[in-house]
C-alpha cells in the first residue's frame, strides 16, 4: 500500500503540473478539498509549467493527457465513451485525444517475438520493419510470413514491453485516489468513482491480452464474410499471442485522406453510404459492432471496399436491444410514434403502468421538430439521445450498451459526412432496417435461429475456447459499462475495496495513537 501511495503522489503530481486541472475546472468545479490537495503535491518553485499558450481547449486538454502517459491516454479514451459519467461537454473534449507515443526500440520488438512465438516461428518472419504506428499500449511493424506456401504481408501488432505492470501499478494507485475522494466528499459516491476504475483497469487488462483482439477480429469477420464491399483483416493465430498479434497487411487509403480517394476514382458518396449501412446492418443483425469507428480505422482498398482495423473497443447489443434499436429508429423514419411507445412498453424499458399514448406524445415532440428540418441534417446518434433524455422521465433505465451505440453512430454519421455532405441518413438506413425487421419476423428464420446460433457456437469451440469465453466478458464489460455480480471480477472488485478499506482504518488507527503519543509526550 505504500508504494501504491508514493505512485499516486506521482501521478497526482503530473496532473497538478498539466493544464488537465485548469481545463476540467471549466467543464466541472472541483470540490474544494480535491482543489487543495493538488496545489499540495503540485507545489513547485519552478514557474516554467502551466504556460502552454495553445488556444484550442481540446487540443490542451489532449496534449496534458497524452504528455501524462498510458494510464492517463486509456483513461481519457474510456471516459469519453460515458457522456452518462462526466457529461456531454468534457465527453466531446476528450473524443480528440491521440494515442500516440514514441515507439519502443525494433531489437526489443524482436526480443519480445522470439519470447511469446518462439524461435522456430520468429524465423519464418520475413522483413520485420521499423515501427509504422506506435500507440500508447501497442506498435505496428510491417512483415511478411509464410502462409502454407504464399508469402503475404502481414502486420505485427507488439504490446509495449513492461505495459501491463506499469499500467496495473498506476491504476491501482489511482483506484486508491477514487477511494479516497469518495470517502471524503460523500456526495461522489454517486459516481462509483472506484467501479469506474476498476472497470478501466478490467478493460485495458482485457485490451493488453492481444488474443482477445484477435478474437473480436475473428468473430467479426465470421459475422461480416457475406458483407459485399466490407473486408475485416485475417487474423493468423500460428503468430498470435498475448503480446503479439498478427494480420493481414491493408494496402489501402485511410478515408481521411479523401483527395487520393478521388483519384483512385473510388465512388466516396458511395463509400458514405455503405460505413452507415454497415454499422446498421453489424448492430441490428450481429448485435456485434466495431465501437472505434473514427477516420484513422477505416480504411478503403483498390477494390473500393471498406476495411476496418483495431478491434480493442467493440461493442454488444443484446436481442433485445437489437431490435428495439431497429423498431425505434424505423419507427421514427415512419412516424410511428404510438408503435415506438409500444415498443419501450412490450420490451419492458419503461414500467408498463406508463400510458402509451402520453409516452406517444412525448416521443411525438421529438421527432416531429426533426422532420421539419432538411433530412440530410438529421442525426440518428443525435435523435437517440433525446430520445434517452425523453423516456428517462418515463423512469427508463439507463441503458450503457445503448449510450455506446449512440456515440459510435454520431462518430459513423460525422465519417460519413466528410465524405459527402448531402449524406441522407435516414434514406440510408431505411432499407437495412426493413429488410432486417422482416427477415427477424420470418416463422422459418424464427425456427432456425437456434439451431444457427449453436453452428456459430461450435465454430468457436476448437480453437481457443478460453480465450474467446474471456474475450466475449471483456467485450461484455465495456459494451455495458458495468461489472456482472457473479463474475470474478466483481469478487476483485470487492476484495480491493476491502483492502482500501482496512487500510484507511490502520491509518486512523495509526494517527490517533500517534496523537495520544503526542500528548503523553508533550
Amino acid at each position: 500500500m505504500i508504494k501504491r501511495l508514493f505512485i499516486l503522489f506521482k501521478l497526482c503530481r503530473k496532473v497538478a503540473k498539466s493544464d488537465a486541472l485548469k481545463i476540467v475546472k471549466k467543464f466541472n468545479e472541483l470540490p474544494f478539498l480535491i482543489k487543495i490537495l493538488f496545489k499540495i503535491v503540485g507545489f513547485s518553485f519552478s514557474k516554467n509549467y502551466g504556460k502552454n499558450q495553445i488556444e484550442n481547449e481540446e487540443k490542451k486538454l489532449s496534449d496534458s493527457m497524452q504528455s501524462m502517459g498510458t494510464t492517463f491516454i486509456k483513461l481519457g479514451q474510456f471516459l469519453a465513451t460515458r457522456p452518462d459519467i462526466i457529461g456531454e461537454k468534457l465527453s466531446k473534449e476528450l473524443e480528440t485525444l491521440q494515442d500516440k507515443l514514441p515507439p519502443f526500440s525494433l531489437s526489443e520488438a524482436k526480443e519480445m517475438i522470439k519470447k511469446d512465438l518462439g524461435n522456430e516461428t520468429y524465423n519464418s518472419i520475413i522483413n520485420l520493419s521499423e515501427p509504422i504506428a506506435a500507440a500508447s499500449i501497442a506498435q505496428v511493424h510491417k512483415a511478411q510470413i509464410n502462409d502454407n506456401g504464399i508469402i503475404k504481408n502481414v502486420a505485427v501488432k507488439i504490446l509495449r514491453p513492461n505495459i501491463k505492470k506499469i499500467f496495473n501499478d498506476e491504476i491501482d494507485a489511482l483506484m486508491l485516489l477514487a477511494f479516497i475522494i469518495e470517502s471524503a466528499i460523500k456526495k461522489t459516491k454517486r459516481l462509483k468513482l472506484v467501479e469506474v476504475v476498476f472497470l478501466l483497469k478490467e478493460i485495458t487488462n482485457h485490451e493488453m491480452d492481444l488474443r482477445f483482439e484477435a478474437a473480436a477480429a475473428n468473430e467479426y469477420a465470421e459475422n461480416t464474410k457475406n458483407d459485399i464491399g466490407f473486408s475485416v483483416p485475417k487474423i493468423y493465430w500460428n503468430f498470435t499471442s498475448e503480446n503479439v498479434m498478427t494480420l493481414d497487411w491493408i494496402d489501402g487509403i485511410s478515408i481521411r485522406e479523401s483527395e487520393e480517394l478521388l483519384k483512385k476514382n473510388i465512388d466516396t458518396k458511395k463509400i458514405a453510404s455503405d460505413i452507415i449501412q454497415h454499422f446498421l446492418r453489424h448492430a441490428v443483425r450481429d448485435g456485434f459492432f466495431h465501437a472505434d469507428m473514427h477516420q484513422g480505422n477505416i480504411f478503403i482498398d483498390n477494390d473500393g471496399k471498406i476495411i476496418p482495423i483495431d478491434f480493442g473497443i467493440m461493442g454488444r447489443l443484446d436481442k433485445l436491444s437489437q431490435r428495439f434499436l431497429a423498431e425505434i429508429l424505423y419507427g421514427f423514419i415512419k412516424r410511428d410514434y404510438k408503435k415506438v411507445a409500444e415498443v419501450h412498453l412490450s420490451a419492458g424499458l419503461v414500467p408498463k403502468e406508463v400510458p402509451v399514448n402520453d409516452l406517444a406524445q412525448a416521443l411525438r415532440s421529438i421527432g416531429e421538430p426533426i422532420f421539419g428540418q432538411s433530412v440530410k441534417d438529421i442525426s440518428g446518434g443525435k435523435l437517440l439521445k433525446q430520445l434517452f433524455n425523453v423516456t428517462e422521465k418515463f423512469n427508463m433505465q439507463t441503458q450503457p450498451q445503448l449510450l455506446m451505440l449512440q456515440k459510435t453512430m454520431v462518430v459513423v454519421e460525422g465519417v460519413s459526412r466528410k465524405l459527402n455532405p448531402e449524406t441522407n441518413i435516414w434514406e440510408t438506413s431505411k432499407p437495412v432496417l426493413e429488410k432486417w425487421l422482416n427477415e427477424s419476423k420470418d416463422p422459418i428464420n424464427t425456427i432456425n435461429e437456434t439451431l444457427r446460433e449453436s453452428v456459430e457456437a461450435l465454430k468457436k469451440l476448437p480453437n481457443l475456447p478460453e480465450v474467446m469465453d474471456k474475450a466475449n466478458q471483456a467485450l461484455t464489460f465495456l459494451a455495458s459499462g458495468q461489472i456482472p455480480q457473479n463474475s470474478n471480477s466483481y469478487n476483485e472488485l470487492n476484495i480491493k475495496k476491502s483492502e482500501m478499506i482496512t487500510f484507511r482504518n490502520q491509518t486512523i488507527i495509526g494517527l490517533l495513537l500517534l496523537v495520544i503519543a503526542g500528548l503523553l509526550v508533550f
